[in-house]
């Protein structure tokens, strides 16, 4: 996850820059979620409708990204609605799968039960296996040193 934003557009794209940092220059944001909204159902051939995830406004860059399910993402220029970047965002998938939330997504469970389940076992393990790890390493030069 930490090589997300350095991975050269392969697991998240890059955030481009829009043509102003000025909201009082920008669109209103319900005519940049129709144009963006225009553009996935344009681009993306799917049996159900794609709904909005969630929306991430860049001010300094002057770009708003929309984030829809199926982790497709597209930035639109603030101020012009213009597209500037459009494509799938592997990293919300890898995120995903890191966390076993895939597994609520898949299943269509709301509140998250399988990712929480999964995080505790996974927690867990690695608390026992750290303290078995160190005790199978410590156990023998304590036993040889008390001989």
């Amino acid at each position: 996850m930490g090589w997300k934003k350095n991975s050269n557009g392969l697991l998240l794209a890059e955030t481009q820059k829009g043509t102003t940092s000025e909201f009082s220059e920008w669109l209103p944001l319900d005519v940049l979620y129709q144009k963006a909204y225009t553009i996935i159902q344009d681009s993306v051939v799917s049996e159900k409708p794609i709904a909005l995830d969630r929306v991430d406004i860049r001010k300094d860059k002057g770009v708003v990204k929309f984030i829809f399910d199926d982790y497709y993402g597209l930035q639109l220029d603030g101020g012009t609605g213009k597209l500037l970047e459009f494509g799938k965002r592997n990293a919300d998938l890898v995120e995903n799968i890191h966390d076993g939330s895939i597994l609520d997504r898949f299943f269509n469970i709301s509140g998250g039960y399988i990712k929480l389940t999964y995080s505790t076992i996974m927690s867990i393990a690695l608390l026992t296996f750290t303290i078995t790890g160190f005790w199978l390493w410590y156990g023998p030069k304590r036993m040889r040193n008390t001989t």
